[in-house]
């Protein structure tokens, strides 16, 4: 018992034990290839390929719609077959797609090359989503808020290195980083092969001697769970307020200098890498990540609010409102990040978590096609439009408050806890 002060001021153990710290070091190289290709994609296409704007944009609105169906079709995949298999499978279509770019400067081609690594993007996005889910078990809302400070880390730090070779404006600096990317899929297939296969959650729950259905739940009849998604799709809408919104209404207000916007995309990235971790002890379990989406719809609110503000004064309060703005948003990204986690899975049963969270993907997919419209909505309607803007996430929040409540108090449907050898 007198070990237990000790024990305390020990460094926090990553969930998850080995293969969970191989699982990070998976989504940081991931997400350093993101960047080399993600803030490039557009240039590439363009003066390398030769594609005119209009063709650039179809190609990335039709592809993105292919990839809806990634996410779907992998979680019900992984109820049946080896995660580990199915994502190693998907890390190599992911490289053969991305070298297959280097291949051809037809639109047609390129096209359909896009769709396939969408797919595979969309697919092994959920499928780490849902290992993670295995191996941390009841820490998994500890684990993801680890893993999102690693994301944004190697996001940064590919972006940095985009941006460097972007100084030499030849198409071989570009065909490097589109050469990065996909060296950086082979490498996460490598060190897929080294990570154990997780338990299955039916397997876990049988284990803990809770009650298995005759056969697995469909996420496609659970009426709640899609309108749980549904919410969740306006929810994310976060990520197009950094993405579109803020840099265009920036070029929108006068007197703000444009150099404002990418300054803010950096504040994002540092609070998520140094608050993300923190904020998660406050939705440790179900009912604590519930209560987050009160905190959550104040943000979002106040964020729109601020928005408004900044197109009503000079300059400097301009500067002031935005930055505030930009601050409140990021706080509304990172508490969903810990609700979102927590609850996808816990509205799930235990036989079906795959199917489940697939379809919890379709969130995510859909608000890239559905966000652009939002924000630029926001942005035309001016400063009413943000205060709108916030106000509905704000009230989407409380939706959710009350939609999971039922389901939250009747079943305790949250994964059981999963001890993973650290062997």
């Amino acid at each position: 018992m007198e070990a237990e002060p000790e024990a305390a001021n020990r460094p926090p153990r990553i969930p998850g034990g080995r293969d969970g710290r191989r699982m990070l070091l998976i989504t940081f190289i991931d997400r350093i290839g993101n960047g080399l290709w993600a803030s490039v994609s557009v240039l590439y296409f363009i003066y390398v390929s030769g594609l005119s704007v209009a063709q650039v944009g179809t190609l990335a609105a039709l592809s993105g719609a292919i990839g809806i169906a990634g996410a779907p079709l992998a979680g019900r995949i992984a109820d049946r077959h080896p995660l580990t298999r199915i994502l190693l499978a998907l890390q190599l279509l992911r490289a053969i797609a991305t070298f297959a770019l280097l291949t051809t400067d037809h639109y047609l081609p390129l096209l359909a090359i896009s769709a396939v690594g969408s797919l595979g993007d969309r697919a092994s996005s959920v499928l780490t989503k849902l290992y993670a889910t295995r191996i941390a078990g009841p820490d998994r809302v500890r684990y993801q808020a680890v893993n999102r400070t690693a994301s944004n880390a190697g996001w940064a730090l590919g972006g940095l290195a985009a941006a460097s070779a972007l100084t030499l404006g030849t198409a071989t600096a570009y065909r490097w980083l589109l050469a990065g990317d996909g060296l950086s899929f082979l490498a996460i297939a490598l060190l897929t092969l080294t990570c154990a296969e997780p338990p299955s959650s039916s397997r876990v729950a049988a284990h803990a001697g809770m009650p298995r259905t005759a056969a697995p739940a469909s996420p496609w009849r659970d009426r709640l769970y899609l309108a749980f998604v549904a919410t969740e799709t306006v929810l994310f809408l976060d990520d197009s307020v950094f993405q579109i919104g803020l840099p265009l209404w920036i070029a929108h207000t006068d007197g703000v200098p444009h150099g404002l916007a990418p300054l803010l995309l950096v504040l994002n990235n540092v609070m998520v890498v140094a608050l993300q971790v923190p904020l998660a002890r406050y939705g440790t379990t179900t009912a604590a990540a519930r209560k987050l989406l009160v905190p959550l719809s104040a943000a979002s609110a106040a964020g729109g609010i601020t928005m408004a503000l900044s197109a009503t004064g000079d300059t400097l309060p301009a500067i002031c409102l935005l930055t505030a703005s930009a601050a409140l948003f990021t706080l509304a990204e990172m508490l969903h990040a810990v609700v979102s986690w927590e609850l996808s899975v816990a509205l799930a049963p235990d036989t079906a978590q795959g199917a489940y969270l697939g379809v919890h993907g379709l969130a995510q997919s859909g608000q890239r096609s559905l966000g652009p419209l939002a924000v630029t909505a926001a942005i035309a309607a001016g400063p009413l439009g943000w205060t709108a803007f916030g106000a509905t996430i704000a009230a989407t929040c409380a939706l959710q408050h009350r939609l999971v409540r039922d389901r939250l108090r009747h079943s305790p449907l949250s994964v059981p806890p999963v001890t993973v050898s650290e062997h």
